[in-house]
């Protein structure tokens, strides 16, 4: 029986970790969206830096409201801030891509960790993927780190990936197939019986 990812997907718009709400984007993340879309260094290596507020609320709804599937706001369950975005490209294929943005405030507390975590959970355990990939910028290690935080392992660089501000950037590949999260979440199953046991 095939899969019906985007019925799933439909039936996910709403996830929660610990400490976020992954839900869908909406116009009015606009100011919250702008606040880290604005920034230089949080969209370097991510996205063109947004330089209106009027530019961000066209995104909203060109991009993440007009396909909404897969493509969720990052909030603090705390104080319902919306600080990021992350999403699974092409979800409706057994493979897909993640990808994540995090307002430089946010950074190095674990929290695009968390919200990816949680899209490579709903991948394998509900989606019934086979693999799931995420591509950073060469330039930008920390995402790599990232991604290796939630179980990837660096397949390689594509060079020439793409052209960003007319030059040919290289890109690095990771990913995290079924049976490698699978073994993963049995390992931490395991590690926290013995620390508990």
């Amino acid at each position: 029986m095939k899969v019906n990812r985007l019925l799933i997907l439909a039936e996910n718009q709403f996830l929660e970790t610990d400490r976020l709400i992954l839900r869908p984007v909406v116009l009015a993340d606009a100011a919250d969206m702008y606040e880290y879309a604005s920034d230089e260094e949080t969209t370097r290596y991510v996205f063109p830096r947004h330089v209106s507020l009027a530019i961000t609320r066209a995104v909203i709804a060109d991009y993440f409201m007009s396909k909404p599937l897969g493509k969720y706001a990052v909030v603090l369950k705390e104080t319902g801030k919306m600080i990021g975005t992350t999403e699974l490209k092409h979800a409706e294929q057994p493979t897909a891509e993640l990808g994540y943005a995090l307002n430089k405030a946010y950074w190095g507390q674990g929290i695009a960790a968390e919200a990816a975590s949680a899209l490579v959970a709903l991948s394998f355990d509900k989606l019934g993927m086979i693999r799931v990939a995420a591509l950073h910028d060469v330039r930008n290690p920390n995402s790599g780190r990232v991604m290796e935080k939630i179980g990837m392992t660096r397949e390689g660089i594509l060079k020439n990936y793409l052209l960003h501000d007319g030059q040919p950037l290289d890109m690095c590949l990771y990913s995290i197939t079924q049976e490698g999260y699978h073994k993963r979440r049995v390992d931490h199953n395991m590690l926290r019986e013995e620390m508990n046991g």
